[in-house]
Formats: C-alpha cells, sequence, structure tokens
C-alpha cells in the first residue's frame, strides 16, 4: 500500500507557506536569521544568539487554555492542512485518521514563567499544570483541532523526531490502523535551548557555515512542518514517501559514530526499503548541522553510499536554522518541493572545503530543470538515532 504526501505546510523563519519557503531556500535568503536575546548572565551582560526566528507579527493566539509560542508556531503550519484534512475527514471519517508529532520543547516557556513565580512568590500561579509540558500536548492540541479521534502519538528523538513521525504514520497506514495520519513536526529555539547547546559549545558565533573547513557548530531555528499522510492521493500530488530506513548507533549521548557507519546503515535500508538503487536518487537533503563531526561523519557517508557519484546535496539548516524536532518534516518539504517546482535548495556556505572529508557535489545553481523525481533526507540525531526518507513520484496507475 502506497503512502501518498499530501502538499506540505510549512511555517519557519524562511517563510509562512510552502511557496515562500522554497522561494528562500532556492534564493540562499538568510533573512530570517537574526540574534535572540536569552536574558543577562551573573555578571549583568546580555546573552544572545543567532537563530531562526518566524518574523514578528506571523503568530496568533490559539484560544487554548495554555497558549503558547510552540502551540502557536503549530496552529499556523496545521491551519494550512484544513482542506486536505477536511478531505480525508469525508472519506474516512474522523476515527480513521491519526496524528504524529515530533517535537523536543515540552511548554518551556511555561515552566519559566510558572518556576519564576515560584522562586519569587514562593508558589505556582493558578492554573500552573505540568500537563502542558508533556511531550504529547501538541499531539493533543493538533488532534482537538480537527477533532481527529484515531490514534495520537508524540516522538521525541532529538532532531530526529519528525521524521520518526512520518515513518510511523506510513507504518500505521500500512497496517490497517489508519486511512490517513496527520504527521510532522514542531520546535522553538527557546532559551532553555539555545542555553543548553551553548553549554554544550555546539553553537556558532557566526550563522552556521555547513560542510565547510571553517565551520563552527550550529544554528538554532523554530518551525513547523506537516503532511497528511494518506492510503489515497487526497491531494492529487502523486509523491509518496517510498522509503524509510531507521538505525541507532547507541554509542554516544550526543555524538554519532564518527565513521558514519550508523549513517550508513539508515540510508542503505531508505534505499533497499524503497525498492531503488543509489543511483536512482536525484537529489539528498543532508543533515548538515555545521558541527565539526557531524558534516564529517555524514559526507564519508554519503560519500560510501553513493559510491563517490556527484549526487546534488545541500543542507537548507544555513537558511532555515537547525529546527530539532520539526527539522525532519521541514527538509523533508524541501524535497517535496524539490520535485515539485523541479529546482533545488541552494547550498548556502562560505565554499572552502575541508581536507578531513570527501568533496560532496553541493547545489549552487537552482535553475529549473527535468529530472527531479526521487530525493532522500537525512536526519541524524543525539543518541545516533538515524532516520533517512525517500520520496518519489509514484506514476499514475502504477502500484
Amino acid at each position: 500500500m502506497q503512502a501518498y504526501l499530501s502538499r506540505p505546510a510549512v511555517l519557519c523563519s524562511a517563510g509562512s507557506g510552502a511557496a515562500a519557503f522554497f522561494d528562500a531556500l532556492v534564493a540562499g535568503d538568510r533573512s530570517g536569521l537574526v540574534r535572540v536575546s536569552c536574558g543577562t548572565d551573573g555578571d549583568g551582560n546580555e546573552r544572545s544568539f543567532g537563530a531562526g526566528q518566524i518574523a514578528q507579527g506571523v503568530l496568533r493566539p490559539t484560544g487554548d487554555k495554555y497558549d503558547m509560542r510552540v502551540l502557536q508556531i503549530l496552529d499556523g503550519a496545521l491551519a494550512q492542512l484544513a482542506p486536505v484534512v477536511s478531505a480525508a475527514m469525508a472519506r474516512y471519517g474522523a476515527d480513521r485518521i491519526g496524528v504524529c508529532v515530533g517535537q523536543c520543547d515540552n511548554g518551556s516557556a511555561r515552566s519559566f514563567e510558572g518556576h519564576r513565580a515560584l522562586w519569587t512568590d514562593g508558589a505556582f500561579p493558578a492554573g500552573y499544570a505540568l500537563a502542558v509540558q508533556g511531550a504529547d500536548y501538541p499531539a493533543a492540541f493538533a488532534a482537538r483541532k480537527f477533532g481527529v479521534t484515531g490514534v495520537s502519538l508524540s516522538f521525541a528523538t532529538a532532531c530526529s523526531s519528525s521524521a520518526t513521525a512520518l515513518v510511523t504514520a506510513r507504518q500505521l497506514i500500512r497496517a490497517g490502523v489508519c486511512d490517513a495520519v496527520i504527521a510532522g513536526g514542531v520546535d522553538i529555539a527557546s532559551p532553555t535551548t539555545l542555553l543548553g547547546f551553548d553549554s554544550l559549545e555546539a553553537i556558532s558565533p557566526e550563522k552556521t557555515n555547513p560542510f565547510s573547513a571553517n565551520r563552527a557548530g550550529i544554528t538554532l531555528g523554530e518551525g513547523a512542518a506537516f503532511f497528511v499522510v494518506s492510503k489515497d492521493d487526497l491531494d492529487d500530488t502523486d509523491i509518496v514517501l517510498a522509503g524509510a530506513g531507521e538505525s541507532s548507533d547507541a554509542s554516544h549521548m550526543t555524538a554519532p559514530l564518527a565513521d558514519g557507519s550508523g549513517a550508513a546503515q539508515a540510508m542503505r535500508a531508505a534505499l533497499d526499503d524503497a525498492g531503488i538503487a543509489a543511483d536512482d536518487i536525484d537529489y539528498v537533503n543532508l543533515h548538515g548541522t555545521g558541527t565539526k563531526l557531524n558534516d564529517s561523519m555524514e559526507a564519508k557517508t554519503v560519500d560510501a553510499v553513493f559510491a563517490s557519484r556527484a549526487v546534488p546535496v545541500s543542507s537548507t539548516k544555513a537558511i532555515t536554522g537547525h529546527t530539532l524536532g520539526a527539522a525532519g518534516a521541514l527538509e523533508l518539504a524541501a524535497c517535496f518541493l524539490a520535485i515539485q517546482r523541479q529546482r533545488l535548495p541552494v547550498h548556502v556556505w562560505d565554499g572552502v572545503f575541508a581536507d578531513d572529508f570527501p568533496r560532496l557535489n553541493f547545489v549552487a545553481d537552482t535553475r529549473p530543470q527535468r529530472h527531479i523525481a526521487c530525493c532522500m533526507s537525512n536526519s541524524f540525531a543525539f543518541g545516533g538515532c538515524n532516520v533517512s526518507l525517500i520520496i518519489k513520484r509514484h506514476g499514475k496507475g502504477n502500484e
């Protein structure tokens, strides 16, 4: 059974809506990367970091009891899916539609408010509840928004969370548990996240510079991306989630295996699952965080899996920032739009190749093409949680 993808719903620092998002990826527009204040340190000095932040005025209150930024981003993206969700409801019924949401930040904004009151006043504020910090809250919100009553699942596998959500959505459809699934991810670049990654010495002092000899870390970002994954082509896209591969290094709390063997296992599994060869892939959206180890590992892996074939590749995190739990879905949306638009997202960097890993074929030419039909997207997370996804045109009438 095929798992068809609807047009993606996208909201991030690079744009609101799929069109604006992809225009920014093709143009290499980094204007959404700005300085974000995280307050002051013990000496009164301001702590601020570069991050991908959604433009002011885009987000709206949700009306939820525990309204907060992560829900506003989620709501803004989900609203773009309303027509296709309505079509799914009419065809399948509410009880046959599930929800799969990946995220990392679970209510940190409310947590800050609550604990600030506790430290200041000696008690949590009225109405404060730990429920809002539960990993299931965004998924429950999405289900309430549309009134769907099928399986509702949350995923928190760090930077591969929404990729895992999409894998599971396809599994639910193939198993006959659901006929359609609202699947994707959402995250925010909260002060907790920014300060946490800074404590790991992982944040770049300048905008991230993936795969460069001068790379110095990540630039975080916020955003959401969602699809309706369904057994029928509800949105008339003819694009399917054709392959998925997962692996777990389980070798270190944060670092991947340096030789890339865990990542390669996921990529090869995705190719096998899709029933295609590496030569059939027209473009790879790299995980490409801009950290020393991740980029080195991934370059070795891509070179090995594609047998040194110069497949076009790019990391879109240089434009959107690393959106953590939303990254897998956001970058699959970039692949989806590359197939639809027949153009590739540009790789934004300083052009200085590193000597410690193979040279990849980074996308520089974004002019329209005629052969983009099958794309791979990689997500490599803390703990060695690796996910590789493949989407392609299905071909009308083929099974």
